[in-house]
């Protein structure tokens, strides 16, 4: 083999395993990215229903508290005028 052929040969060998090194770091840290994703969504989830949880007992709390004063508009009907 000349010279010449051993050169491209290893450049081309070298070529190869830098592209196949390349794509299989992206390929790791696209597959990091995604599931980095997954735990921002599941998080943001969670608040979610953390607020709407907090939305309804405060919701809940203010129909007590209005079918309370309404009880006591009915049995008072004098001090509500």
């Amino acid at each position: 083999m000349s010279l010449t052929s051993k050169l491209t040969l290893a450049a081309s060998v070298v070529t190869t395993a830098c592209i196949i090194g390349y794509v299989h770091l992206k390929q790791a840290t696209d597959q990091d990215n995604l599931h980095e994703g997954v735990l921002r969504d599941i998080e943001r989830q969670q608040r979610r229903k953390l607020e709407n949880t907090y939305t309804l007992q405060k919701q809940i709390d203010l129909t007590k508290q209005l079918k309370r004063v309404e009880r006591e508009a009915e049995h008072n009907p004098k001090e509500s005028v």
